[in-house]
């Protein structure tokens, strides 16, 4: 029973989630339904609401969840993830303005006429994207209403274009500021507390004395050294889907055709590119540039954008 439990979890948060529910509503919502599905399954079957629970029984279970919610949050010494939140809502906003429409229509224009242009322009649009909003979603989502129509209409091979996309969309979960990378930093954090309290006790059982040299100590990383750590890679990363999707047009010119320009290349149209660059560029340095310099902590740079 307990397969059959996990299985109906794992199918009834695929479906909320395949139909565009909000996934903050949908995790949350499949484990309140599973473990009530549970507890009625044990009261009916075995008399008992905890029959089919490996330790206490629904309540025990749902209360686990809000102890843990609230330790995330409510810690003061866990205050890593406060940032996630703030760099979702700022993502989300960029997205409701339209922002990715504008830079895949201009970057469209500007690389076109290259072979391979659509597809480098996706990738280049896709980490902007990544660099200013750290989720997936929206990313992809975005490119994929958009871009994909043209570059179909315009001769792309099929699977060159979804996967320019699929592989563009993400660059946001290792270009900063990165979701993943956030939750990385909490969690080594915390691994860190409990290695150093568990040496410090062996230290102190070993020689009889409280304090432990600093030699010995376990040195923790924070999100702001994850993010240094991460962005050289991840524009390693951009450069080597634009030199495929390059190497994949010069080689098979009928996979990613040139398009050709609409209008002329002039001052006028440098500067529309310009006009529609300058957001999301100045927001990146705001956001990674404070971090790097030390200016502002990973939280203040997600309050800042």
């Amino acid at each position: 029973m307990e397969v059959l439990l996990l299985l109906i979890l794992l199918l009834t948060m695929m479906a909320a989630l395949g139909s565009g529910f909000p996934v903050a509503f949908a995790l949350p919502g499949s484990a309140i339904l599973t473990i009530g599905l549970g507890a009625l399954l044990g009261l009916l079957m075995a008399g008992d609401t905890g029959a089919y629970f490996a330790h206490g029984g629904p309540l025990q279970w749902l209360t686990a969840g809000v102890t843990n919610f609230r330790g995330v949050y409510w810690e003061p010494d866990r205050d890593t993830l406060i940032a996630i939140p703030l760099f979702i809502f700022m993502g989300l906003m960029l997205q409701r303005s339209k922002i990715a429409e504008d830079l895949l229509i201009a970057m469209a224009q500007l690389f076109g006429p290259v072979p391979g242009g659509l597809g480098i322009s996706v990738v280049f649009v896709g980490a902007l994207l990544a660099a200013t909003t750290g989720i997936v979603g929206a990313t992809v989502v975005a490119m994929g209403l958009i871009s994909l129509p043209a570059m179909l209409r315009n001769g792309y091979d099929t699977p060159l274009a979804t996967g320019a996309i699929a592989a563009s969309g993400t660059l946001g979960q290792i270009i900063p500021p990165s979701i993943v990378l956030i939750i990385l930093a909490d969690q080594l954090s915390s691994a860190v507390d409990q290695a150093s309290t568990a040496r410090t006790a062996l230290y102190r059982e070993a020689t009889g004395e409280f304090a432990m040299p600093s030699e010995f100590a376990v040195a923790s990383t924070s999100a702001g050294d994850m993010f240094m750590g991460a962005f050289v890679p991840g524009l390693v990363l951009v450069g080597l889907y634009m030199a495929f999707i390059f190497g994949v047009a010069l080689v098979r010119p009928r996979a990613a055709p040139a398009v050709g320009r609409e209008g002329r290349f002039d001052l006028r149209f440098l500067g529309r590119i310009l006009i529609i660059l300058v957001p999301p560029l100045t927001l990146i340095f705001l956001v990674l540039g404070s971090i790097v310099a030390g200016v502002a902590t990973v939280n203040q740079a997600g309050a800042i954008g």
